[in-house]
């Protein structure tokens, strides 16, 4: 039997000569590409934050490449980061041997980088745009929930806030105004009672019962409770709903978070948990802008998110496709103002399509209407006269007008009953003649050639790369808190993203020039 020859092994041996490990790393390999992409950016915004004098201070430029690579990778955790920094050979390269501990990288991502990081961000895209990979003409639009890294039982709510406030404000009324009474003490009764003036009037009346000597323990104790613990209520009251500010809620341990009902959820019931609504706008199905938002509808989150586009790259992009979340007068209204192309459904785009709504003649849409007049004519040939006009104004301080019209007498018309349900003789209909002109518009554009290519594309962009993003990278729950970090954060998946995009196409490129050769 032939004698078997095992290959020299001795983990402990010597090299001669230090290796280099830059070699034991192949040249398309991905901590190279983000090396290489991190080098030409301009940090000096990050590198602005640095006080000078004490200790040496790691290199900015290495810890973004450090983080940039392991968001890259999946690994969101400071700590696991500091693992792979001994551990693993393409960290090693990227930090230069150094290992900074969780603490430096956690500290650097969410204080270093706050406020920071959109600067590096857009430089990535405009490389994209170099080479022609984004044109930054056109704008595919979704939003998606993500929950904070908050409790999911810290919530307040502004409901039960303001009410709980009332409730309050109105017992401690009624005690200091009938002991002031009691005493002869002259007040002018706020229309709104604050902590501080909780605590002024209890004063002035502990103070008059002082002076005059009396001794009614039952009553100075009500006074000296309204002093003590009722105006320290008011007082988290009052904060609280400064904190909320325009929101319905927050977190206690989080409390730039909202309560929004999210889909993914362990119970897959679709419960409220504070989270976060995220929008990003695609191409090529690379990130080319995103927001953080409290809002957890849409519709209302365009119009400032538009407005950061033109802020990040100077210049707004010719046409925008989303879906019908987004459709409402006031955005269209921005985007014809700001000759932005429109390919945004609206909430009625696919029903004005279906045979029960074309062939329903008692529609107000389906009515024929004489612009010159101005009157509508219903399936009996009755004219629905204009009667005025009313304002109504939304929550985001849009206001629009809508236009009355009445009929003449429906009392004896045999389609009485299919035309209109109320009690009254003579139908009403509302019609907002602006709104239906920028809809009708708007379907002109996408039932066009280009807007059904848009439509068809919408949804493997935007969708598609939230769908990436969480499920075949697992980031479903943010790990930092506040805005300003989670902005921070979100930024560093949107270069991961579209650096891990970059790399798939500039290989698939390299395969399809081999091929070509051979």
């Amino acid at each position: 039997m032939a004698k078997v020859i095992y290959k020299y092994y001795n983990p402990n041996d010597s090299l001669l000569l230090p290796p280099c490990l830059g070699d034991y790393l192949p040249e398309n390999h991905p901590s190279r590409v983000v090396s290489a992409v991190i080098d030409r950016l301009d940090i000096s915004a990050v590198e602005s934050g640095y006080a000078g004098g004490g200790t040496s201070s790691y290199n900015p430029r290495m810890l973004l490449k450090v983080i940039v690579y392991s968001y890259l990778n999946n690994v969101y955790s400071g700590r696991q980061m500091e693992k792979l920094l001994v551990e693993n050979i393409a960290y090693m390269w990227l930090s230069g041997m150094q290992t900074p501990d969780f603490r430096t990288i956690n500290i650097f991502r969410s204080k270093r980088l706050a406020g920071k990081f959109d600067s590096i961000f857009t430089q990535i895209v405009l490389l994209l745009n170099e080479e022609g990979l984004v044109s930054l003409k056109v704008q595919y639009i979704d939003g998606t929930k993500i929950e904070s890294a908050a409790n999911k039982y810290t919530f307040v709510w502004k409901g039960s806030t303001e009410k709980n406030k009332a409730k309050l404000e109105a017992n401690v009324k009624s005690v200091l105004s009938a002991t002031e009474k009691a005493l002869s003490i002259e007040n002018q009764e706020q229309q709104e009672l604050t902590s501080e003036e909780m605590r002024k009037r209890a004063d002035r009346i502990l103070e008059k019962m002082d002076k005059d000597g009396l001794s009614d323990k039952k009553q100075r104790m009500a006074i000296e409770k309204v002093k003590s613990e009722s105006s320290l209520k008011m007082k988290e009251y009052e904060k609280k709903l400064a904190t909320l500010g325009e929101r319905n809620s927050y977190s206690k341990t989080d409390p730039d978070a909202t309560f929004m009902r999210m889909k993914e959820d362990a119970m897959n019931n679709g419960q409220t948990k504070p989270g976060y609504n995220i929008q990003i706008s695609t191409e090529n199905q690379f990130i080319t802008n995103y927001g953080i938002y409290w809002r957890p509808t849409d519709q209302g989150t365009l119009i400032p998110y538009l407005r950061t586009f033109e802020d990040r790259y100077g210049k707004q992009s010719d046409e925008v496709c989303a879906d019908s979340g987004y459709g409402s007068e006031q955005n269209y209204s921005y985007m014809f103002n700001h000759d932005i192309i429109p390919y945004v459904k609206y909430n009625m785009f696919h029903a004005e399509d279906k045979r029960k709504y074309r062939n329903n003649p008692f529609l107000p849409q389906n009515m024929y209407y004489n612009e010159s007049e101005n009157y509508y004519v219903c399936p009996m040939g009755q004219h629905l006269e204009p009667i005025g006009d009313y304002k109504t104004v939304s929550d985001l301080g849009y206001e629009s007008v809508s236009s009355k019209y009445i009929s003449q007498d429906c009392s004896g018309c045999p389609l009485r009953g299919r035309c209109y349900k109320g009690k009254s003789d003579r139908r009403t209909i509302e019609v907002n003649h602006r709104s239906n002109a920028f809809r009708k518009e708007v379907k002109s554009l996408l039932t066009s050639e280009r807007g059904l290519m848009h439509r068809s594309n919408r949804p493997i962009e935007p969708e598609a790369v939230f769908g990436d993003i969480k499920f075949n990278h697992g980031f479903k729950r943010f790990r930092l808190k506040s805005n300003a970090k989670v902005k921070v954060e979100f930024g560093l998946v949107a270069v991961a993203h579209n650096l891990r995009k970059y790399i798939a196409r500039s290989s698939k490129s390299s395969e399809l020039a081999l091929a070509a050769c051979l």
